[in-house]
């Protein structure tokens, strides 16, 4: 049987289940808690995007940028509509508010940014409206709000043995769960020395 959408992948997590019609329900949720852990332990090419903001200086604080909602974290970030599309280099939060302090809150074109909840903090503060081009690592669509998505045409047996390893300690089948989380991990390898290898 193919797994290839949502639905397709519930119905072979059933199977492999023993096609219990009491975890019906629950078969979603282990779909998302998958899906949970391969946001925090995957690292593909795919994963990647590129994004532009914009500074709006209108703005009673220019110098915070609404990150995209699928946002995981930065790359890079350059001035796309600058000469030479200068990179901003990266700062914590508290070397962002020292040098502010230090240059006494002068505005200027951006050098640094932080990453501050689902915002991006410039610093100096922007002069002008610039153009921003964000690179930035996003999360895996999720299953629940698509009919597929890239990694389950890619990888459907990911989903499986993740969704399946993840159903283990709700049906009190502790003896399988070194099987699933053997085989959840095999593949993880795989796709992330695949992805090492794209990148290079």
């Amino acid at each position: 049987m193919a797994i290839s959408t949502y639905t397709q992948l519930q119905d072979a997590v059933s199977n492999w289940l023993g096609g219990r019609t009491d975890l019906t329900l629950r078969i979603p949720e282990f779909i998302t808690l998958c899906e949970a852990k391969l946001n925090r332990l995957l690292f593909v090419p795919q994963m990647e995007t590129r994004s532009t903001s914009a500074v709006d200086t209108t703005d009673d604080e220019p110098e915070f940028i609404s990150l995209p909602s699928d946002f995981q974290t930065m790359r890079r970030v350059r001035l796309s509509g600058v000469t030479g599309k200068p990179r901003l280099n990266f700062m914590t939060q508290t070397q962002l508010d020292d040098y502010r302090y230090s240059i006494d809150n002068v505005t200027d074109q951006p050098v640094y940014f932080t990453i501050m909840g689902d915002e991006m903090e410039l610093v100096p503060t922007p002069n002008e409206d610039y153009a921003l081009e964000m690179v930035y690592r996003k999360n895996i669509p999720a299953l629940a709000s698509n009919s597929t998505n890239w990694l389950l045409t890619l990888a459907p047996d990911i989903y499986l043995y993740g969704t399946l390893l993840e159903a283990m300690p709700f049906i009190l089948d502790d003896a399988r769960v070194p099987l699933w989380a053997s085989a959840f991990s095999t593949v993880l390898d795989d796709l992330n020395k695949l992805g090492f290898r794209q990148s290079f």
